[in-house]
């Protein structure tokens, strides 16, 4: 890396080059938002000699995602195979410039109109006046200036005004176009130097996200290609299928994987924004197989419920290189290591890394072979109750919520399938997890609260089940009623791997009974999703650290 070079650019020049596109704002600044009070106060700054800060520029030949026009003005973009200048430090400044010294008009989000050509230079002002204004209406007529007119009127233009004033035109429109704008380049350091400067500079705002990077980075107008208007596009399709929650984390991790069978920060941003482009379309196909597998395989039926986000990366890349439907031996592989990886907590540190070392095994699925694991689970009852401690966050938990909606729960009045929605399914509190031997009545008995608040205590129901039909009554009492209405109860509590009310201890409100049925039940049922592996003996740790790693933190 070269050391920042100090530099200078004149008026004629600074814009020159902004209009010819060789000047750009990349896409990761934030919007437009000086007024024309200190847009003026800025040339005001530059008619007095006074310094008007630095302007840092990144030299490069690589074609980042930018502000295509400022205003009415429609800017080029840089010449092909030249150097272009993008902004990291001064872009209020810069395009404040450019607008009030070009007179545009800049149209915001709310649609308001900022008339840039609405600045003018006071000629009655002293020195110790504000020279550059924008109010004029209480000022005599030829007392003041346009300063576009001011900078590109020509002489008859300026010789309307009284003799006394041309002395002032000529100095201030001499200032103007010879202030030396103190410029210091960076040249030679690659996009994510460049982006750790920007952070640098702007240390009160929030660092940019590698997803932010990669946009700017993989911008291709030629071939229509928008990095964040992809992601949208793939959040949007996804909507209807209810999986719209994933993090465009995902997307860049297995991007990075399929290409260089490794996915940390360094990795992904050295990947060829033509390689990138090239691999969207299958990456995406590979996605959406993956969900549907997630959906018609297991059961998941929206995002929310998935232990990590993480898992789709696997399958992903699992279908990028086999688009057909898996064999019933890679079937199992599969199923073997999904419920592995939800029950082990497999993604709630190091993700990348791990992601790195699990496609070797879904290699491994791809050629036939069983992978080994260095992670052993548990799937006794005893361990499920141990391990349960309800928190929607935890993989743990949600791979039994999974189980639990894989079984497509009905509803306990009617038999109707329970709606389950991304919306619904955020937090533990949500009213359609329902603790089954609700949580006030079990404290009124003294009970522990992590054995009441227990996944194995959980169903899933329809929100207005919970909160209409049952709140604190006891099992005994609002399943009696639920009896009276259902006819087919018994099919409907199966559905909840409640398979015998009796020896649940429903009728008789026996919470331990409850525990020790329900929790046997669930691990049979894991018990048919795991292959059993000599790693197994060694046992699971119980932990509550089993969350979903940031999504925005890369190694």
């Amino acid at each position: 890396m070269q050391l920042p070079q100090p530099t200078h650019a004149k008026y004629s020049g600074l814009l020159n080059d902004i209009k010819r596109g060789q000047i750009k704002i990349p896409q990761f600044q934030r919007d437009f938002v000086w007024g024309l009070q200190k847009s003026a106060a800025l040339i005001d700054s530059i008619v007095k000699g006074y310094p008007v800060g630095t302007f840092i520029f990144w030299a490069t030949k690589e074609r980042l995602r930018h502000v295509r026009d400022i205003g009415s003005e429609n800017l080029p973009p840089p010449r092909e195979g030249e150097t272009a200048a993008y902004v990291l430090d001064g872009q209020q400044r810069i395009t404040s410039l450019y607008a009030t010294l070009k007179g545009l008009a800049v149209t915001r989000e709310s649609g308001q109109i900022d008339d840039f050509s609405k600045v003018y230079i006071d000629l009655e002002a002293t020195e110790d006046d504000q020279i550059v204004v924008t109010e004029v209406s209480d000022k005599k007529e030829k007392s003041y200036i346009r300063l576009t007119d001011l900078l590109y009127g020509g002489l008859t233009s300026l010789a309307a005004f009284d003799g006394a004033y041309h002395g002032k035109l000529e100095e201030y429109k001499r200032r103007i176009e010879s202030y030396d704008f103190p410029v210091i380049e960076v040249r030679d350091v690659p996009i994510d130097v460049a982006t750790e400067i920007f952070t640098r500079i702007n240390v009160g705002g929030m660092p940019l996200t590698l997803f932010e990077i990669m946009v700017a980075k993989t911008y291709d107008e030629a071939r229509g290609f928008d990095l964040s208007q992809k992601f949208d596009k793939l959040v949007e399709s996804l909507e209807p299928v209810n999986y719209e929650t994933i993090s465009d984390a995902i997307i860049l991790q297995l991007i990075a994987l399929i290409l260089k069978k490794e996915c940390k920060k360094q990795i992904i941003l050295k990947i060829a924004k033509k390689e990138f482009i090239d691999t969207w379309g299958s990456i995406i196909n590979a996605l959406q197989q993956a969900v549907e597998h997630f959906r018609n395989r297991y059961g998941i039926p929206v995002s929310a419920l998935l232990p990590y986000n993480a898992l789709l990366v696997p399958f992903a890349y699992y279908f990028y290189h086999h688009p057909d439907n898996p064999s019933a031996a890679q079937r199992k592989l599969l199923e073997d290591f999904f419920w592995r990886a939800s029950l082990g907590g497999r993604y709630s540190s190091s993700v990348e890394s791990k992601l790195a070392q699990d496609i070797r095994r879904i290699d491994a699925i791809l050629n036939d072979e069983s992978p080994d694991y260095d992670w052993g689970v548990d799937v006794s009852p005893d361990f499920i109750l141990e391990n349960g401690w309800f928190n929607t966050s935890r993989s743990f938990v949600k791979a039994i919520l999974c189980l639990y909606a894989h079984r497509a729960p009905k509803s306990f009045r009617d038999n109707s399938n329970v709606n389950i929605s991304n919306n619904w399914l955020k937090q533990s509190n949500s009213k359609n997890y329902h603790h089954f031997f609700p949580k006030s009545y079990l404290s009124k008995k003294n009970e522990d609260d992590r054995r009441i608040n227990n996944v194995v205590n959980i169903t899933i129901v329809d929100d207005y089940l919970n909160k209409r039909d049952i709140g604190a009554k006891p099992p005994s009492r609002y399943m009696k009623t639920f009896a009276k209405e259902n006819d087919e109860i018994d099919v409907t509590m199966k559905t909840h791997l409640i398979e015998d009310l009796d020896k649940f201890g429903i009728w008789v409100d026996d919470y331990d009974a409850f525990l020790t049925m329900r929790s046997k039940a669930i691990s049979r049922e894991l018990k048919k999703r795991i292959i059993a592996r000599d790693i197994d003996k060694q046992g699971q740790v119980s932990t509550a650290n089993d969350l979903e790693e940031e999504a925005a933190s890369f190694e």
